[in-house]
């Protein structure tokens, strides 16, 4: 009987046995058949990691392949949160070390991720010190950051991108595209700790580099310019400056700078007043430099010749109940005089003879109503009315630069008419895009460009332009070594609806040497004071940019 209860107990042991075994067998025949892909994918997903690797940002150059913009390496700090075991300690070593709060570090510590930044693009010094301390689950790694060399050189033109080397402004933003390159990839093993291993990479694909931006800018003359302008708007406590210098012939930007401006390497510290391109962001009334549109058009019209004679008034001329003054009383005097003394009331009685068909025809002619094209962003054209819009007072008014509106750009195209004998040519800053070994990918030609005025009148008006500096207003433009030609403006500011008697624009637009031109430059000084005539604040800016800018070219011949 006892043998016979052993019996039962021992297959009962026996069956139990079985059984368990064969449901751990069918369970593992079901994990690893059935569920395989699954199981597969979440032990792939632990153990395999794909990183992207950034690729370099392309690099630019000036015109002579001098570097404003490079890409350097830098190491950016992560941590792994679920391996930290004391986060307080180490939060308050890390803090230390790469200059945050403590409390920052603990929050991002504290979150119960695998990964995640606590500070991209640190200095080596930094990323050195902190990789001494040996953290649990803090490491660094490589990433690139765009550096600029000259700080704030060109900074408008040349732009700023994010943490990420996306373009944000200027040209790094206009050509991103060309810039950024293509980023690669690789596949590969990490063991528990999130390490990479090496040696079990199973794809790689590596990044395409960005291509290289060659500009028209010319490190020298940017250089030489924006230490000028500082120089103006420093002292005649301007609110703000432009400075365009430009190839006449070919439309290049040899220099373009603003003021006030900024450290493109610290871009975030920058103030909103520094950020503006307003070579070609601002439009204003041009005032007295826009009368070499109007003498250009009245001499190409045969309407007046230059020993024409016009009765100025002494300064004081009443058209109903209009008054127009000059900044000086004048009596008789030919209209050559008249635009290099810069005569209001000799120029509307010139232009009288002109009528605001042709008026508007040379405005329209000398690229007034457009913008001129350039590729950089955020460029604006003057916002001036079709003809259909004039007023009957209107030829009282454009004539001598009020009731038309510009960019220090769109001037610049305009002094450059006469400079290149009687042709508009449309301004390039950027030559040629090109790969890291330096072959050209795309090339922007120069522009063919559009015939304004003949020979004859560009001859004339150099003369004239000339004589305002050697004689009228424009004499403190006037340089030793060089012939130089060009006008002076003042003009006032609107302000609710009526001119200001306190805030002005002083303007100098200019080319030299007057017999073959080379440069041809416009100046603006926004609200200088207590001096704000032009011929005073930006003549000298004129003659010092120009002056150095040939020797230094002369001397590369």
């Amino acid at each position: 009987m006892h043998s016979g209860i052993l019996r039962k107990r021992q297959i009962a042991v026996f069956a139990f046995f079985i059984l368990s075994l064969s449901v751990l067998v069918l369970r593992l025949l079901y994990i690893q058949v059935f569920k395989h892909d699954f199981y597969k994918k979440i032990a792939d997903e632990q153990h395999t990691v794909s990183l992207e690797i950034a690729p370099k940002r392309g690099t630019i150059f000036d015109r002579n392949m001098r570097v404003l913009a490079i890409n350097l390496h830098s190491d950016s700090v992560f941590a792994n949160p679920r391996v930290i075991k004391d986060k307080r300690r180490t939060a308050s070593a890390v803090s230390r070390v790469l200059g945050m709060s403590e409390g920052a570090v603990y929050e991002k510590l504290s979150k119960d991720k695998a990964f995640v930044w606590v500070k991209r693009k640190v200095p080596a010094e930094a990323s050195a010190r902190l990789k001494a301390l040996k953290l649990e689950g803090i490491d660094a790694v490589q990433e690139s950051e765009r550096s600029y060399p000259d700080k704030t050189l060109a900074c408008h033109a040349i732009g700023t991108v994010d943490i990420d080397n996306n373009g944000l402004e200027g040209l790094e933003l206009h050509y991103n595209k060309y810039l950024k390159g293509e980023p690669g990839w690789v596949v590969s093993t990490q063991d528990a700790k999130r390490k990479l291993l090496e040696s079990y990479q199973y794809e790689y694909i590596p990044a395409k580099d960005g291509f290289n931006l060659v500009l028209t800018i010319d490190e020298v003359i940017q250089s030489i310019a924006e230490r000028e302008l500082a120089k103006a708007f420093t002292k005649f406590n301007a609110k703000g400056a432009s400075i365009i210098v430009m190839d006449p012939h070919t439309g290049d930007i040899l220099a373009l700078a603003n003021m006030p401006n900024y450290d493109l390497n610290d871009a975030k510290n920058r103030s909103a007043e520094s950020v503006r391109n307003r070579a070609i962001n601002d439009f204003f009334e041009p005032g007295s430099v826009f009368k070499v549109v109007t003498a250009s058009a009245i001499l190409e019209e045969k309407a007046v010749a230059l020993d024409d004679k016009f009765d100025c008034e002494n300064g004081e001329w009443h058209i109903g109940r209009r008054v127009l003054h000059d900044h000086t009383p004048h009596g008789i005097i030919t209209f050559k005089e008249v635009i290099e003394v810069s005569s209001n009331i000799g120029t509307v009685k010139a232009a009288s003879h002109l009528g605001p068909d042709n008026m508007y025809k040379y405005m329209k002619l000398f690229g007034l109503y457009d913008r001129t094209g350039i590729d950089l962003p955020g460029e604006v054209a003057g916002m001036n009315r079709p003809l259909k819009g004039w007023s009957k007072v209107s030829m009282y008014a454009i004539p001598m630069g009020q009731e038309v509106t510009v960019t220090a750009l769109q001037l610049a195209c305009a002094i450059s008419v006469i400079a290149d004998n009687g042709y508009r040519v449309r301004p390039r800053i950027v030559k040629q895009v090109t790969d890291p070994e330096g072959r050209t990918i795309k090339d922007f030609p120069v522009n063919i460009p559009n015939r304004v005025i003949s020979t004859d009148t560009v001859l004339k008006m150099r003369g004239v332009l000339n004589g305002v500096v050697n004689s009228g207003t424009g004499k403190k433009a006037k340089m030793e070594d060089y012939e130089a030609g060009g006008k002076t403006g003042t003009a006032q500011k609107v302000e609710q609806g009526t001119y200001s008697h306190n805030r002005f624009i002083g303007s100098f637009i200019g080319f030299a040497p007057v017999e073959k031109p080379v440069l041809a430059v416009v100046v603006c000084v926004d609200e200088p004071h207590p001096v704000y005539y032009g011929g005073d604040v930006a003549a000298p800016v004129f003659r010092n940019v120009v002056n150095d800018s040939l020797r230094y070219l002369s001397s590369r011949s």
